[in-house]
């Protein structure tokens, strides 16, 4: 036994005291093999929507095919360079993407970019309004059907969310400004503002065409309370679609918490079921729900196309929506390829996030 006591009090070899474990910080590793799996995320989507948007056929000819002459319509081809094997048209398009370049629009002229720069904000706008309405609506409600569990109130919240995420949002839309808009009139039927309080972006030094935050800038109480009055039904549309995804992750995640041992050793000692849920149980079900957040952005992201163009939001939606119409595919394609990589870095955001809340993510 001495012997073993005298293995056990020896010193470490020197050099050895202080070190890391074998293979370096955990979170600084996760960070950047997430980083990386951005390059080949954003190369299979983009990859995706090009072999798609080819499959319809010539932009060109689809975009200004019954306008122009045949000898026109060949020359905008060539000039494009549509005429080349498709290999050669996919090879280019991808360096230009990874430059930057998302191409031009047929029927205006505008690049892509200018377009995201002009309407991007709109869109961004909503998608955070959504996420607050699901967010704020979601958990709660999640929280009260856990602590209902296959009860009535349970039930009813289970159904409500299904019904949430089912409908159409275009539907909830038509729905809420029939309501709120037409029966009740409370709240404006479309646009991101009223006509006599439109915003002056030109009055800014750095308009960031997120209306709310722009509005503050004015100092306009006015302005402020006119957006904010335009954000509600558009809001409440697309945030329901999600709202409805919280809820049950919630209510599943705070069940799963609440059979825990150290759950059962509280609930032993006499804690009641509403402290057990919010405070035991609350903290590790948001875990999930973050992580989900960032698949999420891309739900609000395609659901803004139809709630946009409900309540006449101008923003990528609304215009993705016009250049469908146009059947202007360069402008679609640039549009939501460039979608697809922003989904990409939200999600790698959200991954980083969930990884400094739960350290278990790291490994």
């Amino acid at each position: 036994m001495s012997s073993t006591v005298a293995a056990d009090l020896t010193p470490p070899p020197s050099g050895t005291v202080g070190r890391k474990p074998r293979g370096g910080n955990p979170l600084v590793r996760y960070i950047v093999v997430r980083f990386l799996l951005i390059f080949p995320t954003i190369f299979i989507l983009v990859s995706i929507v090009f072999v798609v948007m080819r499959v319809i056929g010539d932009p060109i000819t689809a975009a200004m095919g019954g306008r122009l002459t045949p000898d026109q319509l060949a020359q905008r081809i060539h000039a494009a360079g549509y005429d080349r094997p498709i290999i050669v048209q996919y090879v280019e398009y991808i360096g230009q993407v990874f430059t930057g370049n998302f191409g031009t629009s047929i029927t205006d002229g505008r690049p892509i970019i200018t377009i995201i720069g002009t309407y991007g904000g709109a869109t961004l706008e909503l998608a955070i309004y959504a996420l607050i309405v699901a967010l704020v609506v979601g958990i709660p409600l999640g929280m009260v059907a856990a602590y209902f569990r296959d009860r009535w109130p349970d039930a009813i919240l289970r159904i409500l969310a299904i019904l949430w995420y089912a409908t159409p949002v275009f539907f909830v839309g038509l729905l809420l400004k029939l309501v709120f808009s037409v029966w009740l009139d409370i709240l404006p039927v479309a646009g991101r503002a009223s006509t006599r309080t439109e915003l002056d972006l030109d009055a800014l030094p750095h308009p960031t065409g997120i209306y709310l935050i722009d509005a503050f800038q004015l100092g306009d109480p006015n302005a402020i309370g006119d957006v904010l009055a335009h954000a509600v039904l558009p809001g409440l549309a697309l945030g329901f679609l999600t709202a409805g995804i919280f809820l049950r992750l919630t209510r599943t995640n705070v069940i799963g918490t609440l059979s825990m041992d150290y759950v059962d050793a509280a609930r032993s000692r006499g804690v009641s079921e509403y402290r057990l849920v919010r405070k035991h149980a609350f903290k590790p079900a948001l875990i999930p729900v973050i992580t989900v957040i960032g698949l999420q952005i891309a739900l609000l992201l395609g659901g803004a196309v139809l709630t946009e163009t409900t309540f006449e939001w101008k923003g990528l939606g609304f215009e993705l929506a016009q250049y469908l119409g146009s059947r202007d595919f360069v402008a679609v394609q640039g549009i939501v390829a460039l979608l697809a990589v922003i989904v990409a870095v939200t999600n790698f955001i959200v991954d980083i996030i969930a990884a400094l809340i739960d350290p278990r993510v790291r490994y």
